[in-house]
């Protein structure tokens, strides 16, 4: 069947329309997913969104799903409407998500060539709904970074700006999502990698509760903090992908028995219905998350966006949480800590990159000497340093008691009563391509508003809240576990709020370079900027 619009448009429409396009038999799932395609493969020297680009595969998967929502079409409205919302919506995966047969990378060179015997639990749930896997995207090594310039393959640019970083680790993720190339994306939130790219590209990113997503077939960074979720347009694309993908999974002992609310798949479409849901809510603005350094124009739209949910009904209040001045320094105590023994496992031995010139320890050496980047290296020496005789209690054992403090910081303020916490997602916008990446500290505090939430393991979402100075600012909304369903109802009270902001519907700024197919990749750009790649 022909589209009624161009695949430029068809592009630019958020999940939820394309899935009632679908049902309504005005396009193919074939034809969204070339339209898609198209675009991703067009774009990509000029963003490195992806690291590989399945055509076969999803078009594969397209026409199953075209299968199945024939099939419903068939047996009458009843059935159409038992459908799941991602049915034949493409998604692009973070290249740590195993798919079988597929690469996962997870960024680094330890692992190019290595094929995942096994698809992961969140592969199998969106195999499960019909959603088309387009592709697997760029990131940070190991998840290891904030800015995805730490990609062994090389940096992802800003669509908004080509000259600036996209925020990472889940940078080629929030890229391709900003970029129309996927409506969703699949990113993993260590201590804040979901929710500050989706800041940095004007995008919603949610990081869920610690144990509402299997971290099954997940290359693993840091195993108490590492949770997977969604990126997408806007709250209820996000609401419904999460739906897609959380659950108890038994191949994962920290995968929690908790329901799923139907809820997510059932956002309000009306924005003056969706604003009705911030009445009467209590939220708290937590003084500490406001820190040096932050951009005027940053605290300015987080301000803006406190006063138009007070305008709308919510009750703001000035909180504290004090122990988040320690929460930098406690993070990169446990993150280091676990990454070191979980890439214990790379060893040139049993697969990935192997170096075979010496005897077992020369090979295992020159193994990880070669392949592991320089952040990696920085980390595991770190950790194992934190872990070792003599250190253990002075480091490791007092950083987690420090997160327990952190975590009640958190519970205090529910006991209180507040239904949830605003803050700001990141304190600056994009910066450029190697502005930070001679000062590990000064990258490492690009999270500064984010990792405390990990370290808690609550959910946390980053939902857009303007411009500054032509580029995206992300407002965070952090609740009480297993509350997403309610943070994106906010979420989506917010975007019914600012329909009508001059912001609202704006593309990135340069992404109409993206199609000239002479301009610098991101590696290139990154060198004449003075970067590592």
């Amino acid at each position: 069947m022909p589209l009624r619009s161009t695949p430029a448009a068809l592009i630019r429409r958020h999940a939820h329309e394309m899935a009632r396009l679908l049902r309504a038999g005005e396009v193919t799932s074939v034809e969204l997913t070339e339209a898609h395609l198209a675009v991703a493969e067009r774009q990509n020297r000029a963003l490195h969104a992806w690291l590989t680009i399945d055509r076969e595969r999803a078009l594969h998967e397209a026409r199953d799903a075209d299968a199945r929502i024939g099939a419903a079409r068939g047996e009458g409205s009843a059935a159409l409407a038992r459908l799941h919302p991602l049915l034949g919506i493409p998604v692009g995966l973070k290249d740590l998500v195993s798919i079988r047969g597929g690469q996962a990378t997870a960024g680094s060179r330890i692992l190019d060539g290595y094929l995942a015997p096994f698809d992961a639990h969140i592969t199998e749930r969106l195999r499960d709904v019909g959603a088309v896997i387009l592709g697997k995207t760029n990131m940070d090594e190991f998840a290891m970074g904030s800015s995805t310039e730490h990609s062994a393959f090389g940096p992802t640019s800003n669509p908004w700006a080509l000259d600036r970083v996209p925020g990472g680790s889940s940078g080629g993720s929030s890229t391709a999502v900003a970029a129309f190339h996927v409506p969703l994306g699949i990113g993993t939130d260590t201590g804040g990698s979901i929710r500050q790219p989706a800041a940095l590209t004007g995008i919603v990113g949610m990081k869920p509760t610690y144990g509402r997503v299997s971290r099954f077939g997940i290359v693993a960074f840091a195993s108490s903090l590492d949770q997977i979720g969604p990126l997408a347009r806007d709250a209820r694309d996000a609401a419904a992908l999460l739906h897609a993908v959380a659950g108890r999974d038994e191949r994962d002992s920290t995968s929690a028995p908790v329901p799923v609310p139907d809820e997510l798949i059932h956002l309000p479409a009306s924005d003056d219905e969706a604003v009705g849901a911030l009445a009467g809510r209590r939220l708290g603005l937590p003084r500490e998350y406001f820190v040096a350094g932050m951009e005027p124009g940053v605290e300015a739209r987080v301000r803006e966006a406190v006063r138009a949910l007070e305008g709308a009904g919510a009750i703001v209040e000035e909180v504290s949480l004090p122990h988040t001045d320690y929460g930098l320094a406690t993070y990169y105590i446990v993150a280091p800590a676990e990454a070191s023994a979980n890439l214990a496992r790379y060893d040139g031995i049993r697969y990935g990159a192997s170096s075979r010139d010496s005897d077992v320890l020369g090979n295992y050496l020159a193994t990880r000497g070669g392949s592991f980047g320089a952040e990696v290296k920085r980390r595991i020496m770190l950790g194992t340093y934190a872990l070792s005789a003599g250190y253990y209690d002075a480091y490791y054992l007092k950083a987690q008691k420090v997160r327990t403090l952190i975590k009640g910081d958190f519970d205090a303020l529910w006991a209180q009563g507040f239904d949830a916490l605003v803050a700001p997602t990141s304190p600056t916008v994009a910066f450029r391509f190697g502005a930070r990446m001679a000062d590990p500290v000064a990258m490492y505090l690009s999270d500064a508003c984010t990792l405390p939430v990990n370290m808690a393991g609550l959910p946390g979402v980053s939902i857009p809240c303007g411009l500054s100075e032509g580029l995206p600012v992300g407002l965070q909304l952090i609740g009480a576990a297993w509350h997403e369903a309610e943070l994106l109802r906010y979420a989506r009270a917010y975007e019914g709020l600012t329909a009508a902001a001059d912001w609202r519907g704006l593309e990135p700024a340069e992404l109409h370079l993206a199609d000239d197919p002479d301009l610098p990749t991101p590696a290139e750009r990154a060198l004449a900027l003075g970067g590592t790649q």
